[in-house]
Order: structure tokens, then sequence, then C-alpha cells
């Protein structure tokens, strides 16, 4: 079905295209929406759970520690966890003069400030229309 409209003005045209709808559908299967997502029902919790516990399938030893101190013992992430703290006076910090540190110079190729690189590395200086565009937003460039 086709129908022509000129409702918005003066020779302005629109052009509706209606489709009627299939013979076979009826009415009510049109107005009932059925979901394509089947729902399984109401979730149950099993009956019976194993919580006892069971080494990590790709473990090397398939077997649990005997005790958590002994894993501990063994374990170890960023050093040894079973290592002596020392107290800070006196120990790794603070515990030598900084003279028996050596130099603090850097080596040949190393630098610690950016200035110090060659010309080509540092950073560019700022022109004041790049300073200006960042203020406004970008406006100035369209002034």
């Amino acid at each position: 079905m086709l129908r022509l409209s000129s409702r918005l003005g003066r020779g302005s045209t629109v052009l509706s295209l209606s489709v009627p709808p299939p013979a076979n559908m009826n009415a009510s299967k049109m107005l009932a929406r059925q979901p394509m997502i089947r729902f399984l029902g109401k979730r149950t919790t099993p009956a019976k759970i194993d919580h006892t516990p069971h080494p990590h399938p790709p473990t090397p030893t398939q077997e649990l520690p005997a005790c958590f101190a002994s894993y501990r013992k063994k374990a170890q992430q960023h050093g040894p966890l079973n290592a002596i703290h020392r107290p800070a006076v006196g120990g790794l910090i603070g515990g030598k003069a900084g003279r028996a540190l050596g130099p603090v110079e850097p080596s040949d190729g190393m630098y610690f400030d950016r200035s110090e690189l060659p010309e080509r590395f540092q950073r560019l200086a700022w022109s004041q229309a790049e300073i200006e565009a960042i203020e406004s937003g970008g406006a100035s460039l369209c002034a």
C-alpha cells in the first residue's frame, strides 16, 4: 500500500510505505511477543558441595602443604618471605655513610635530568600562540 501525503507545507511531500501483515498471522500473535531467550527456571543450590581443600591443577607436586608455616618457608614473592627484617637504623637504610656508597655520577650514556640531554631530546618551549590556543580551548585558532 503506497500513500502520498502533503502535510508538511508548501511543495513538500512525504512518501510512506505501509505493508499489511501476512495473511496467516493473526492479531493475537502480533501483539504477544515471545522473547528469544529461554530461561531455565529458578536457580537452586546443589544438595552436596565438596569443600575439601585440594591442590591447584597446574601445581608441580599435586599435594597440599602440611601447614602454612612450612609453605611460607619455601614461598617467595619479591624476595624470600622468611627473611629476617633488620631495623632501619644500622640496617639496610642508613647503615653506611654516604661516602661509602660510592660516587653519584651517572655512567656514560646515562643522564639524571632531561636538561642534561643533547639539544634534540630536550623539551621544546611553548610559543605564545600555542599557549593561547590551549587556554581558549582552540577558539583562538578560529578567530
